[in-house]
C-alpha cells in the first residue's frame, strides 16, 4: 500500500466495481437502444411469416406497423415497471444484490428473444424486449447509486461519468455487430439478442467478490465494521476516518430518519429547487432530440452522396464519436465541474441543432450544404454526450441525502422512461408536420435547460451531500434536514436550561430584604 496516496486516486476495488457494474448494467441499455435496427427489416419478415402460418394470409400492413411500433416502445415501458421496483428491491437488498437479481431479468429476455424465431413466436420477443426494459429501468438506478455511494468526493463525477460511457459503448457495439458481416444476417439476427447473456454472466460472476455500497451499511443495515471494511477497499488505505467522520455527521443527523417516500419527497419544501432540476434535466435528457437525429442520418447521409451500401458503415462514425465525447466528459469532469458541462452541452445544441435546421432546408441550393449537414449532425451527438448525457444520472445521486436518494432516482426514472415513451410516440407526427424544422421544437427544448441550469444549478463538484443542501437552502426558503434537525436539538437545550439568577439582582434582593 502506497503511504502517498492521493485523495483522487482510483484503487483496484473502485475500477473493477465501475467497469464491473457499468457493463452488466448501462452497457446492456445502451446495446438494446441500437440492436434492433439492423434487422429491422428481417423482424418484421418474421412477423409476417409467422401471421401467415397462424392465419393463413399475410399480415396488414397497418398491423405490422403497430407491432413494430410495440416492439420497440415496450422496451420504455418495461423501464418504467423497473424504476418503480427499485425502492422495494434496493431496501431489501441493497445496491450491489440488486444488480446481481438484476442479471436474472437480463438473462430471461435474451433466452426468450434470441429462440423466438426457432419457437416461431413474434410474442416471445415482444415479451423480452419488455422484460429487457425492466432491467434497464433497474440498472439505470442502482448503478448510479451505487457508484456515487462507493467513490471519494474528489472523483465522484468521473466515476459516475461511467455509466454514460457504457451506455455509449454499447449503442456501438449494437451498431458494430449489426453490420452483414457479423450478426446483421436474415439467418443470424437472433444472435443479436443472444448476445445480451456474456455481459449478464460477466456481472454475474463477478460482482459476487466487491463489497457492498459502505452508505447502505451504514445507514440502512446500521452495519458500521462492515462499512469501514467496504470503504478501506474502494478508497485503497486502511486509514478512512476523515471519510468516515463525514459519513457519520450525516448519519448522526439522518439517525431517525426513515427512507422517505416519493410523495414525501415532492412534498418536501426543503429539497424542492432539488427536485425540479432532477425534473428538467431528465426530461431534456430524453426530449433533447437525439432520436430525432438517428432518425434523419441515413437521410443526410444519402443527401451528401454517400453509397446506400456504405451508409451502415459511415453511421459507426456516431456510436464512436458518442463513446469519444463521454470519455472526454469523464477526463475534465472534475476539472470543469458539472455546471459548465451541462450548460455548454445544452447551449451548443441549441447552435447546431438550429444550423442543421437551415442547412436541411437550403440542402439543394449548394452541393457543400449537405455535408455541413453531417457536421453537424456529429457536432450536436458531441455536445450531448460530453455533458446532457451522463451529468443528470450523476446530479441525481448528489443533490439527496441517503434517506432521499431512492425515491429521487424514482421519480429521475419515471420522468427518464415516460420522456423516452413520449419521444417514440409523438416523434413521427413531429417529423410529419413540421419536417426539418423538427429541430427548432428541441433547439427550444435545449435552450430552456441550459437557461434554467444556469439560473438555478449551483456546482456540486468536490461539495458533500450536506454542502449541496446548504446550496440550495436559500433558493427553497427552507432549511436543509440537517439544519431542521440541529436547530431543532439547539432549541430543546434551551428550552431545558435554567436561566441562572444574575448577581446584581440578587445582592439587590438581599438589601431589600434587610431594608424590609
Amino acid at each position: 500500500m502506497k503511504v502517498g496516496r492521493k485523495k483522487g486516486d482510483w484503487s483496484c476495488w473502485l475500477l473493477a466495481a465501475s467497469l464491473v457494474g457499468a457493463f452488466g448494467s448501462s452497457f446492456l441499455y445502451g446495446y438494446n437502444l441500437s440492436v434492433v435496427n439492423a434487422p429491422t427489416p428481417y423482424i418484421k419478415a418474421f412477423y409476417n411469416e409467422s401471421w401467415e402460418r397462424r392465419h393463413g394470409h399475410p399480415i396488414d400492413p397497418d398491423t405490422l406497423t403497430l407491432l413494430w411500433s410495440v416492439t420497440v416502445s415496450i422496451f420504455a415501458i418495461g423501464g418504467l415497471v423497473g424504476t418503480l421496483m427499485v425502492k422495494m428491491i434496493g431496501k431489501i437488498l441493497g445496491r450491489k444484490n440488486t444488480l446481481l437479481v438484476n442479471n436474472s431479468f437480463a438473462i430471461s429476455a435474451a433466452l426468450l428473444m434470441a429462440c423466438s424465431l426457432r419457437a416461431g413466436t413474434f410474442e416471445m420477443l415482444i415479451v423480452g424486449r419488455f422484460i429487457m426494459g425492466v432491467d434497464g429501468g433497474i440498472a439505470l438506478s442502482v448503478l448510479p447509486m451505487y457508484l456515487n455511494e462507493i467513490s471519494p468526493k474528489e472523483i465522484r463525477g468521473s466515476l459516475g461519468q461511467v455509466t454514460a460511457i457504457f451506455i455509449c459503448v454499447g449503442v456501438f457495439t449494437g451498431q458494430l455487430l449489426g453490420l452483414p458481416e457479423l450478426l446483421g444476417k436474415e439467418s443470424t439476427w437472433p444472435y443479436l439478442f443472444g448476445v445480451i447473456v456474456v455481459p449478464a454472466l460477466v456481472q454475474l460472476v463477478s460482482l459476487p467478490f466487491l463489497p457492498e455500497s459502505p452508505h447502505y451499511l451504514l445507514f440502512e443495515k446500521h452495519n458500521e465494521a462492515g462499512a469501514v471494511k467496504a470503504f478501506q477497499k474502494f478508497l485503497g488505505k486502511a486509514d478512512v476516518s476523515q471519510v468516515m467522520e463525514e459519513v457519520l455527521a450525516e448519519s448522526r443527523v439522518q439517525k431517525n430518519i426513515r427512507l422517505v417516500s416519493v410523495l414525501e419527497l415532492l412534498r418536501d419544501p426543503s429539497v424542492r429547487c432539488q427536485v425540479i432540476t432532477v425534473l428538467v434535466t431528465m426530461a431534456c435528457y430524453q426530449l433533447c432530440g437525439l432520436n430525432a437525429i438517428w432518425f434523419y442520418t441515413n437521410s443526410i447521409f444519402r443527401e451528401a452522396g454517400i453509397p446506400p451500401r456504405n451508409i451502415p458503415y459511415i453511421t459507426l462514425s456516431t456510436g464512436g464519436i458518442e463513446t469519444l465525447a463521454a470519455v472526454f466528459s469523464g477526463l475534465v469532469i472534475e476539472r470543469l465541474g458539472r455546471r459548465p458541462l451541462l450548460i455548454g452541452g445544452f447551449g451548443l445544441m441549441t447552435l447546431f441543432f438550429s444550423i442543421l435546421t437551415a442547412t436541411l432546408t437550403l440542402q439543394d441550393r449548394a452541393p457543400w450544404v449537405p455535408y455541413l449537414s453531417i457536421v453537424c449532425v456529429l457536432a450536436v451527438i458531441a455536445s450531448f454526450c460530453s455533458g446532457p448525457g451522463g451529468i443528470p444520472f450523476i446530479l441525481t445521486g448528489e443533490l439527496f441525502q441517503q434517506s432521499q436518494r431512492p425515491a429521487a432516482f424514482t421519480i429521475a426514472g419515471t420522468v427518464n422512461w415516460l420522456s423516452n415513451f413520449a419521444v417514440g410516440l409523438l416523434f413521427p407526427f413531429i417529423q410529419k408536420s413540421l419536417d426539418t424544422y423538427c429541430f427548432l421544437v428541441f433547439a427550444a427544448v435545449c435552450f430552456t435547460g441550459a437557461v434554467y441550469l444556469y439560473f438555478v444549478l449551483p456546482e456540486t463538484k468536490n461539495r458533500t451531500h450536506a454542502e449541496i443542501s446548504q446550496a440550495f437552502a436559500k433558493r427553497n426558503k427552507a432549511c436543509p434536514p440537517g439544519e431542521r434537525a440541529d436547530s431543532a436539538i439547539s432549541s430543546d437545550e434551551k428550552r431545558s436550561r435554567k436561566p441562572e439568577p444574575d448577581s446584581a439582582s440578587t445582592l439587590d434582593g438581599h438589601v431589600k430584604d434587610r431594608v424590609v
